[in-house]
């Protein structure tokens, strides 16, 4: 089970990264200005469209390389992984922290910091694109 400090850890680790507070209060990790990571409450129109499968923990929304890996995402780990309408056509994928361990975390941090992450910077600390790690 991860904690908001544990994904703030692992994205702080990757380089050229920060992280901003909104006014509200709510977290954003941000690669050179891009957000990668942040957090996203769930709004009345997901609850209910999600109905009695809508979490009532925490949940964090990650870039993904493209819906495909959002819907492959979805479809291998649903208990995990979701979406909403909010989300159609946007590479992006919800995710139940409650039901993140500690390699489900680092894959969706390193791999959303790669998505948003500049080529050079990616190429420059060894990560290869997504969808060949």
């Amino acid at each position: 089970m991860a904690t908001w400090e544990e994904v703030s850890r692992a994205c702080l680790a990757l380089p050229a990264t920060t992280e901003r507070i909104a006014p509200d209060g709510l977290r954003s990790w941000r690669v050179r200005d891009k957000a990668f990571l942040w957090e996203r409450p769930l709004r009345p129109k997901d609850i209910r469209e999600l109905g009695d499968d809508a979490p009532t923990r925490p949940v964090v929304a990650a870039h993904v390389p493209d819906e495909g890996a959002k819907a492959a995402l979805i479809a291998e780990e649903p208990d995990v992984y979701f979406t909403t309408s909010h989300f159609n056509g946007y590479a992006a994928v919800l995710c139940r922290l409650d039901r993140l361990d500690e390699q489900g975390l680092a894959e969706l941090v390193t791999d959303a910091w790669a998505c948003r992450a500049p080529r050079r910077l990616v190429a420059e600390h060894g990560f290869g694109p997504p969808a060949q790690r």
